[in-house]
């Protein structure tokens, strides 16, 4: 099988794995993604006049059996924010499929980015779906895990055009907070 094929495969079963199941929130404990929604627009609501930010990024450590924490970030500029996070792992009868797919880091790199893309092309839909007050926020950025300073140099130029193909701005290291502390910190 070829690595586009493993990719199509992947992205198939993640589009199902981000809407089902549950995101953790520090304050609020499990939600699925509906409850998530009425948290963001909640935290909002609590203070209108400031500006928000909502930004996705997802991380995964190096292991034989990779999961992917993927986070979403609501800043309220200034004054803190908030995060819901989801760990992401594939079915062992899924992974089976593909054990004779050479995998290694760039492709996980990869993965992260997918990932985050397609929780944020979701994510934002939802939003501008559900504001029904007219809440004031900006959805532009997703945060990856590569920067010019390392081995994940000779990615950046690859990870910012998936990024920008999808409709958003990319941040890399040392800017990617969602990806290198939030979500890493669930690795």
């Amino acid at each position: 099988m070829t690595h586009y094929a493993f990719f199509s495969m992947l992205s198939y079963m993640s589009a199902e794995i981000l809407t089902n199941g549950h995101f953790f929130s520090p304050s609020r404990g499990n939600l699925n993604l509906e409850q998530v929604i009425k948290e963001i627009f909640g935290y909002m609501q609590e203070k209108p006049d400031f500006q928000y930010e909502v930004i996705v990024g997802t991380d995964s450590p190096s292991s034989d059996k990779p999961f992917f924490p993927i986070a979403i970030v609501v800043l309220r500029t200034g004054a803190g924010g908030r995060f819901f996070l989801k760990k992401m792992h594939y079915p062992d009868n899924f992974l089976k499929k593909f054990a004779d797919v050479p995998t290694n880091w760039k492709m996980r790199i990869l993965q992260e980015v997918l990932l985050s893309c397609e929780l944020a092309l979701s994510l934002r839909e939802t939003l501008e779906k559900e504001n029904k007050l007219g809440m004031k926020y900006q959805f532009e950025y997703i945060h990856a895990d590569v920067g010019e300073l390392g081995k994940t140099k000779e990615m950046v130029k690859e990870v910012v055009g998936l990024i920008k193909s999808n409709g958003f701005e990319p941040r890399i290291k040392p800017q990617s907070f969602a990806a290198t502390v939030v979500a890493d910190r669930y690795t």
